[in-house]
């Protein structure tokens, strides 16, 4: 689905930054030296960004307007 707003362990805001890593990785760039480069230390905040699997693709066909 979306990346959530901030880390669920330490709070920090992390999906401000969630478009210029998939970017960054998608080119070809090593995700660790991009992490590096975005701030994000911890690790807690990394895995938001390493263990995170855009399903919204796959969910999107099935959300259709309720008619009442």
């Amino acid at each position: 689905m979306l990346i959530p707003d901030r880390c669920w362990s330490c709070g920090k805001v992390v999906a401000h930054k969630y478009q210029e890593f998939r970017d960054s990785v998608d080119t070809g760039d090593d995700p660790e030296t991009v992490l590096d480069e975005l701030g994000f230390e911890r690790y807690c905040c990394r895995r938001m960004f390493v263990g995170h699997i855009n399903l919204i693709d796959e969910v999107s066909p099935f959300s259709i307007a309720r008619e009442e």
